[in-house]
């Protein structure tokens, strides 16, 4: 697994801020949980690393490549939902 670095990642409904200047650094190989209460942003995060929503503002890459503005199916990562009804 290559590494998941998230530079400043700002994510914006309308006038509502969910993500507001998140980093993340996450190594090769290494493993990773999101915890935090209903509303705050974990599933946002996910999907947006995934390429499922766009961030307002801010950057991802894998490894050396930015995906920032890469489609879901260019970005090479999968995502797993704990509820099938997700």
């Amino acid at each position: 697994m290559v590494s998941v670095r998230g530079k400043q990642i700002i994510k914006r409904f309308g006038e509502t801020s969910v993500l507001r200047g998140v980093d993340l650094d996450i190594g090769d190989g290494k493993f990773a949980v999101l915890v935090g209460p209903s509303g705050c942003g974990k599933s946002t995060l996910l999907r947006i690393l995934a390429g499922l929503e766009r961030v307002t503002s801010g950057s991802i890459h894998f490894g050396e490549r930015e995906v920032t503005n890469l489609e879901p199916r260019e970005r090479d990562i999968a995502m797993v939902f704990q509820s099938y009804a997700l």
